[in-house]
């Protein structure tokens, strides 16, 4: 049986005070004819690309949370760090500047594309962000070990001019830096509630979430979600960079750490953590043929455009799960569309190629 109520959950969450940045709920609906070109499970998409800050996406929820903890900590300057196209970072910079923050981002370049204003990093310009970039091992992630040494560099340049920064970590993730609780984290545990809802209300009984996982706040927020309110729906995360050993480690070291802070007592444990690094392929932020067929196979049949660094290869391991026989073909799985579309842009020369080239 499930442990909480979707109710008993909110009132939790509510314990965190927030800013209003995001149109809640997203939709929820069934993708009826991805469901019949795949020949079931029953798919559904929550639309969390709808969000409404910015472009939307999964960032936004999270910064509801985050940014009343930089207000509250009378942070002037909010500093950041992601790879050179990252959601994360402009969604940080839009709430920024909503409240009034000036927004450093500190940008490293993971691959080979092209640093000109082009998709996030445009939008990064129009909101006239302090982009500082900086270039890092390719096909990654860049984690806060790799990344902290630069972010405290520009934290002592800002406190010599007499303003007070808030370090916070890429994706919102895990406690570090100022933000001191996985508030990033809460917002999904909140968000699966909020699925839950919708889905009850449709007649649905949830038997899986699928979605893309980078930084791990979010499977760590839907993971304790599923875990507190019900007793069979795995969250299976579908790795864009690490490999699954070490990131686990990562995403259960996040959902404790939100357990405890949510006052659940929910034990979580390794088997509650489900991280498929198959589809990494050439790395973090690679597009290949997969990728670019995902994206038009999805945008044909459901007017849904996914981005190619993180969505896409959510989808492409949710199909490729799905002809393997992961699901059954009577559960219903939910896609998380988390968002981050103005990437797509940067990309596009290779995409054409590859769908070109059939």
């Amino acid at each position: 049986m499930p442990r909480m109520t979707t109710d008993e959950i909110r009132r939790r969450v509510d314990r965190f005070p927030r800013v209003e940045l995001t149109h809640l709920p997203t939709p929820f609906r069934k993708l009826e004819n991805l469901t019949a070109a795949l020949g079931g499970p029953s798919i559904y998409v929550k639309r969390d690309d709808l969000t409404g800050l910015a472009f939307g996406g999964n960032k936004s929820r999270k910064l509801e949370f985050i940014v009343r903890d930089m207000l509250d900590k009378r942070a002037d300057v909010v500093i950041t760090w992601a790879s050179l196209q990252s959601n994360w970072c402009m969604q940080t910079a839009a709430a920024a500047r909503k409240f009034g923050l000036k927004p450093i981002l500190v940008l490293f370049r993971t691959s080979d594309l092209d640093p000109g204003y082009d998709g996030n990093l445009l939008l990064d310009y129009i909101l006239e962000a302090d982009i500082r970039v900086r270039e890092a091992p390719g096909g990654k992630v860049v984690k806060s070990g790799q990344a902290m040494g630069v972010l405290e560099e520009v934290a002592a340049e800002v406190r010599a001019h007499g303003l007070k920064p808030y370090l916070v970590p890429v994706g919102g993730s895990l406690p570090r830096g100022d933000m001191e609780k996985p508030l990033g984290a809460v917002s999904y545990v909140n968000a699966f509630a909020e699925m839950m809802t919708q889905a009850e209300s449709a007649g649905v009984r949830v038997d899986a979430v699928i979605h893309s996982t980078g930084s791990g706040g979010t499977q760590a927020g839907l993971a304790v979600g599923a875990k507190a309110l019900s007793d069979h729906c795995r969250v299976v995360g579908i790795s864009v960079s690490d490999p699954k050993g070490p990131f686990s480690q990562d995403v259960m070291e996040i959902a404790r750490a939100t357990d405890e802070a949510l006052g659940l007592g929910l034990d979580f444990g390794p088997e509650d953590t489900i991280v498929n690094d198959e589809y990494i392929r050439n790395g973090y932020g690679v597009v290949d043929r997969e990728v670019a067929e995902v994206i038009r196979f999805v945008f044909e049949r459901e007017g849904i455009v996914l981005d190619p660094v993180y969505t896409a290869k959510a989808a492409v391991g949710m199909i490729d799960l799905i002809k393997k026989g992961y699901f059954r073909k009577t559960d219903n799985v939910v896609f998380f569309h988390t968002g981050g579309t103005p990437a797509l842009f940067p990309y596009r020369d290779r995409i054409v190629d590859f769908l070109a080239k059939k």
